[in-house]
This record gives structure tokens, C-alpha cells and sequence, in this order.
């Protein structure tokens, strides 16, 4: 992540201040564990030049109920199968709950894993991790998000980063553990680029992108050649990994904030009114657009998070009383929201002649109790949920795995969270027998061997 606007205390002669400089030079990198940049990076390495896929990994934080979405269970009895219809799609083979009636249009676009269940802790932290890098972090070893190992492994595409979290990264969900949202061993420089904006806003700016009104642009060019000066001036620490780690992300930094086409990628008032109307005007409808126009400029990955907490606002984390959600409140304000911008998110690829090369993945940490609770809500459960994919590669129409009758546990096809991940990178053209550099320089498996793609998709 780049950050460079700061008030620091100590100023030179040309009004830079201390802390502006290592923001925006990454000084503060010096001193971690870096990222050995030669060692078995071309083991995992592709023609780049020829390489156009990239992912949508949308991740509805809070976890949504999987009876009451994706895997309907409409047999069940009412405490089981909750307050909502099943509906017919365009495939006879999907059906989903009414909550998602433009999702239904759209059935033989995308295709449901309704067997996915992991064994760790019921809390929602642990499930971040798993689902976004493959494994539960243990023994103080935080392994990389998808995004950013792809970001590692392929680079990125002209000035824009390879790997963008939308609008910003998870917050307090109860765990106090690490989400698995940065680059964990790979170091600082494959971490993502965080938006922290609201796209939806009226005033929305990028505010680690521009260069700031206080410094402009005379004094982003001062600083740049303050840094020249500092690369002059130790020659001997300019020949060590850590200066080439900051000359590295100087570059980047001072390249993004710089560049036309990364205003112009993140400039959604080009959009027309009908477009963005279609996604809707809300946070999580803006962010869907942004993902497009950002993979539609080269950015390889983008990271949407429907939800940054899950206290105190509606969410998918449906206990059914306060601070969280009911399932009356995901019907009325979650599922609608959802609904009119992930499929407008798929229509519009596909219109664009994206899809065939942009997975989306609608994501989440576990699912919901099989049995409604006294508050009219569901709790957290691990034992079974329902992910979603849609193209890159992955074949439309289609239902893998069966949870059981009353939606508690796999019945067919189970799958674990690195299945899922190693599907993405299936997608993504990232053979899953690379390894990357781990903890003290030594390789570590992308993926653990046993967790493969999930085929039945392709």
C-alpha cells in the first residue's frame, strides 16, 4: 500500500518534510523481511505479454446463510428452510431463493460449489485467511492473498498495480487476527493498493493516488530529486536488497500518482449516469464498476469486499439481533444491493467481451446454522457454504457438490478453502506446483499438495 501525504516535524529547505519523504520513498520497508526477488520466481513465471486474465474476487464479508441464498432447501422443515421462496432460473438446473431475481436471469453465467466447509474456529478471521490464501495462518507464518501472489509471480501491467482492495481492507470482525489481505512473507511490495474511498460519494477522490494540493506538483518533483540526491550520497547502502526494495517502490509510487492513466482508470464520473445507475448508486454497486474499469486497464486482480465490519451496520452476518443483522435486513437492503450490482457486473463483462477472461468469485468466511435461532437469525457455521464463479475458463450453468438435507454438512464433493483458491489460479494460468519464497528465504508450496482445482468448473 502507498501512502504520501503526512505531517511530519522535521522540514528541509525545500519544504519536504521528513515523514513525506519515507512515505513516498517506502524508507520504512528497510528493516523487514524481504522478498528474495531472483530465488524461483521464474519457476512460476509466464509469457506476461500474451497473459490477459484476471479475477473479480468479490468477498461478502459477514457470511451469507446458504439456505436462505444458494442452496435452497425447500423440503426442509420452516426452521430450517427460513422465510424465503425457491425460484426457477434460466438453468433448470439452479435454483436459488427469490431474494435474487436478476441473479436468476443470469444462472447459466455462473456456476455454485455448494460443498465447501473448513474445520477451524467458527469465527470469522480464520475463514478470511483460508479463503483468500489457501491456508489458516499458524506459527506466526501469514501467507500471501491470491492477488498479491499473482502480483509476485506475473508483475503488473503498465503503471497500475497488479492487485486493488475495494473500497479498503477488512476491519474488527471479532477474531483480533490478521484477515489475509496483504502479501504476508512475500513483504510490503506485493502488498495491494487500497482505495480507502467511498467510490459512491459525491466528492470521491483517490487519496493515495494524487498528488495532494499541499505538495504539488513543483514539490513531488523536489522530492523526487532529493531522492536522486540520497541515491548519490550512500552508494554502499544503494548496493543492499533493502535500497533496492525503496528505489523499487520510489519508482512505483512516484509513476502511479503521476500517471494519466491511473486517474483515468479510477474515474468513474466518465461513466455514463445509466451505467452507474445500473450498478447502483451505493458503496458496494461503485466498487463492482471500479473492479471493471480497473481489469479493463490491466490491473490483474481486484479485491471488492462487500462489507468492512460486521458490527453495527447490515450485513450478511444475519444472528438476527443487534449490533448485526436480520434476515428481514438482508432481504430488504443486503440481497437487493447485491443482487442488482453482481449481475450487472456479469452482463456488463460479458457485453464487453471480458468474461470469457475475468473470473468473478463471490466468496465467503463459512455459512450460517442449519436451524434458525430465538432471534430469528442464523449463527456461524463452518460445517457447509455456497461459493460462486463465473468466467475465466469456468464453464456457466453448472451446481458441484450437495450440501446435505438440511444444509449442515457436505454431502458430495466437499471442498476445502484451498480448492477454492487453487481454482482461481487455475484460472488465473498459475501452475500450481510453483513455489514462492517463504519465511527465511526458504520455498514454500503455493498450494499444500492434495488441494486441487475444483475441474468440474472448467
Amino acid at each position: 500500500m502507498f501512502k504520501f501525504t503526512g505531517k511530519g516535524s522535521i522540514v528541509n529547505c525545500d519544504g519536504i518534510t521528513r515523514r513525506d519523504f519515507l512515505q513516498a520513498g517506502s524508507l520504512g520497508a528497510i528493516g523487514l523481511s524481504l522478498p528474495l526477488f531472483n530465488s524461483l520466481r521464474a519457476m512460476g513465471a509466464v509469457d506476461t505479454t500474451k497473459d490477459e486474465r484476471a479475477c473479480i474476487m468479490i468477498f461478502n464479508l459477514g457470511a451469507p446463510s446458504q439456505m436462505d441464498t444458494w442452496d435452497p432447501k425447500p423440503d426442509a422443515a420452516r426452521e430450517i428452510r427460513g422465510p424465503f421462496k425457491t425460484i426457477k432460473t434460466n438453468n433448470p438446473d439452479i435454483q436459488i431463493t427469490e431474494i435474487f431475481p436478476q441473479m436468476a436471469k443470469l444462472a447459466d453465467k455462473f456456476s455454485l460449489v455448494r460443498s465447501v466447509y473448513h474445520s477451524a474456529a467458527a469465527v470469522h478471521d480464520t475463514g478470511h485467511q483460508m479463503m483468500q490464501t489457501g491456508r489458516l495462518f499458524t506459527g506466526g507464518v501469514n501467507t500471501p492473498h491470491a492477488g498479491c501472489a499473482l502480483e509476485f509471480l506475473k508483475g503488473r501491467r503498465g503503471v497500475l498495480p497488479a492487485h486493488v482492495i475495494l473500497p479498503e481492507p477488512m476491519g474488527p470482525t471479532g477474531g483480533n487476527l490478521p484477515h489475509g489481505q496483504d502479501a504476508g512473507f512475500l513483504g510490503k511490495t506485493y502488498d495491494p493498493f487500497v482505495l480507502n474511498a467511498d467510490p459512491s460519494a459525491k466528492d470521491f477522490k483517490v487519496p493515495d493516488l494524487l498528488p495532494p494540493q499541499e505538495i504539488g506538483e513543483v514539490r513531488l518533483e523536489r522530492r523526487k530529486e532529493l531522492r536522486e540526491l540520497v541515491d548519490r550520497a550512500v552508494k554502499n547502502f544503494e548496493a543492499s536488497e533493502s535500497a533496492k526494495l525503496m528505489d523499487t517502490n520510489f519508482t512505483d509510487a512516484y509513476r502511479l500518482m503521476s500517471s494519466t492513466a491511473a486517474r483515468e482508470a479510477f474515474a468513474l464520473e466518465k461513466e455514463p449516469a445509466s451505467v452507474r445507475e445500473r450498478y447502483g448508486m451505493n458503496r458496494f454497486g461503485q466498487c463492482c464498476l471500479l473492479a471493471r474499469r480497473l481489469v479493463e486497464r490491466g490491473v490483474r486482480f481486484v479485491t471488492v469486499n462487500t462489507f468492512i465490519t460486521v458490527f453495527n451496520e447490515i450485513t450478511w452476518d444475519i444472528h438476527g439481533s443487534k449490533p448485526f443483522t436480520s434476515i428481514e435486513g438482508m432481504r430488504d437492503l443486503v440481497a437487493p444491493m447485491y443482487d442488482q450490482a453482481y449481475s450487472a457486473l456479469l452482463e456488463d463483462l460479458a457485453e464487453r467481451g471480458m468474461l470469457e477472461n475475468t473470473m468473478v468469485c463471490n466468496l465467503a468466511e463459512f455459512g450460517r446454522t442449519p436451524k434458525v435461532n430465538p432471534a430469528g437469525g442464523r449463527d456461524h457455521w463452518p460445517g457447509v457454504w455456497t461459493v460462486g464463479f463465473a468466467g475465466g475458463g469456468i464453464k456457466g450453468g453448472r451446481i458441484v457438490g450437495k450440501s446435505d438435507e438440511i444444509g449442515a454438512y457436505p454431502a458430495e464433493r466437499p471442498c476445502a478453502p484451498a480448492n477454492v483458491v487453487a481454482t482461481i489460479y487455475r484460472s488465473l494460468g498459475i501452475d500450481l506446483e510453483t513455489e514462492l519464497p517463504g519465511p527465511q528465504g526458504r520455498p514454500y508450496p503455493l498450494i499444500d499438495r492434495g488441494f486441487d482445482p475444483i475441474k468440474e468448473l472448467f
